[in-house]
């Protein structure tokens, strides 16, 4: 009997050894886990999982409209240069132009000047505005229910295209020209028809593009991607 409480105890101990041992292993695996954790923070901060998206990027009128002033860069226009970009409501752009004269009429034998005695002999007769190219360079079947950003507001002839079209709304830049009558006529047609009209001022003044940050952006990645894996190897082991 006292062999076999002395078994008993035996047992008795090893049991709350055992407990020992578990709270021991449980602590062991908590500490593995604990160094798993760090891995994987440490991972995080590598830029493994990433830190999070950017936060200065820009938002989609700011795109739009920027887009509108890049394509007026194409403009052969000595005075004025203007770009148009029409968005669908997937935000999709469906048409970008810019003011210039007719395909086919040699931008060097036309004229270029705003004013002169000869209205022949200046650009008014012949320019194609910004927003008339937009609705002609369209790459989907219609516009209808379409924005359109540009960078002026639009003259009575681009209205009556906007109109005609079935875009829903102008979201302009300027306004400068706002008491002269083409553009007070170009109001009237857009109150009557339901166009609604809003100036958009952008969150940013300035956008550059720099076309060399693509290269440092990856060597950048490179750095960092060596970085990442040099410590994911030491982890690992």
């Amino acid at each position: 009997m006292d062999r076999l409480k002395g078994r008993g105890k035996g047992v008795g101990r090893r049991e709350r050894g055992g407990g020992r041992e578990g709270e021991e292993e449980k602590g062991g695996r908590g500490s593995r886990k604990g160094e798993r954790g760090g891995e994987g923070e440490g991972r995080k901060g590598l830029g493994v999982r990433g830190k999070g998206k950017r936060q200065d990027y820009l938002e989609w009128p700011d795109y739009f409209m920027a887009i509108a002033f890049l394509s007026a860069q194409r403009s052969k226009d000595p005075k004025t240069q203007v770009g148009a970009c029409i968005v669908n409501e997937e935000k999709k752009i469906v048409g970008i132009g810019y003011n210039g004269m007719p395909v086919g009429c040699d931008d060097d034998l036309m004229p270029w000047n705003r004013e002169g005695e000869n209205v022949l002999e200046t650009k008014r007769l012949y320019v194609c505005h910004a927003e008339l190219n937009a609705v002609l360079n369209k790459n989907s079947a219609d516009v209808k229910n379409c924005s359109i950003y540009v960078a002026l507001f639009p003259c009575n002839e681009c209205a009556k295209v906007v109109i005609q079209s079935g875009i829903k709304e102008v979201i302009y830049y300027s306004d400068k020209y706002h008491d002269k009558p083409e553009f007070k006529a170009s109001r009237r047609m857009m109150d009557l028809a339901g166009v609604k009209y809003r100036q958009y001022i952008p969150k940013k003044k300035k956008i550059v593009i720099d076309f060399s940050v693509i290269e440092r952006q990856d060597s950048l990645q490179e750095v960092t991607n060596g970085s990442t894996m040099e410590n994911l190897k030491i982890g690992d082991s």
